[in-house]
Formats: C-alpha cells, structure tokens, sequence
C-alpha cells in the first residue's frame, strides 16, 4: 500500500486471514498523526484503488477520523489514530495471522 506510505502513514502491516476468517483474506493497518492525516490517508488509498478500478464496498468513521474502516471485499483497510490503534490492538486480536510484506507498487 505505498498510497499510505505516499502520505506518511505510520506502522503498516499487511495480516493475512486466509483460513482464518470467512470475511476477508487480509487487513491493511496503518496509522496516522492526527484526524486530517488518517483522513487523508484513507483519501489516497481510495484514490489509488479506484485508478486500479477497485471501490471500496463501504467505508465506516471517516468523520471522526480515529478509525477509518474501508472495505473492499478481499482486504479490509484500517486507518487509525495511534490512540485507537493502541486501544483496539488488531495485531493481538488476530495474532494467529501471518504478517506479509505489503504489495509492491
């Protein structure tokens, strides 16, 4: 996901859940200093996908801006503030899944 590395995300970690959950195959996490940063991460991210003709299915706490959760179908993308990242810790909540390097450009 270099669009997240474009704006400054922090700490990117591609999980894959392959046979771990029915849902998806992965989660993208990065994190971002302030609201305007988490927004403007996710902003590129999507901007990105769609010029791959990707859409994101739907997208939950923009607003506020503390946890961005885009869905489009085979990954889910979690953009987060470091405080939320810290508190909902996806990491240890999905432990038995592998971390992969993140896609190349």
């Amino acid at each position: 996901m270099r669009a997240a590395e474009d704006k400054q995300a922090k700490d990117l970690v591609v999980l894959d859940l392959r046979g771990i959950t029915s849902f998806t195959d992965y989660f993208v996490i990065c994190t971002g200093n302030n609201q305007r940063q988490v927004q403007t991460i996710a902003d590129e991210i999507d901007r990105q996908l769609r010029l791959q003709g990707d859409r994101a299915i739907s997208v939950e706490g923009y607003t506020q801006g503390e946890w961005i959760l885009a869905d489009y179908g085979d990954f889910l993308v979690h953009v987060f503030s470091q405080q939320a990242r810290e508190f909902y810790d996806l990491e240890r909540l999905w432990r038995n899944a592998k971390t992969v390097a993140p896609p190349a450009a």
